[in-house]
């Protein structure tokens, strides 16, 4: 399992993620990224998933570098 981390305060608005990641993210009505169905963990926004698909090129194509892909320690 890994887990997507989003540290949506840090969040530009460029929308990088969401164009090549929807399955995951969408532009929020405040103009900042959101992970989909996640939760709030210590200020950041989780994810754990089985796949992390497209998730990987959000991560990479993120201008300021606030989307990371974690190991999940089962």
């Amino acid at each position: 399992m890994k887990k997507i981390v989003h540290q949506r305060k840090k969040c530009i608005g460029c929308s990088s993620c969401a164009m090549v990641c929807q399955e995951f993210f969408i532009m929020d009505k405040d103009g900042s990224a959101t992970l989909k169905n996640s939760r709030e963990v210590g200020g950041n926004f989780e994810l754990v998933v089985e796949n992390t698909k497209c998730a990987k090129d959000a991560a990479f194509m993120c201008p300021v570098k606030i989307i990371k892909i974690e190991e999940v320690d089962q």
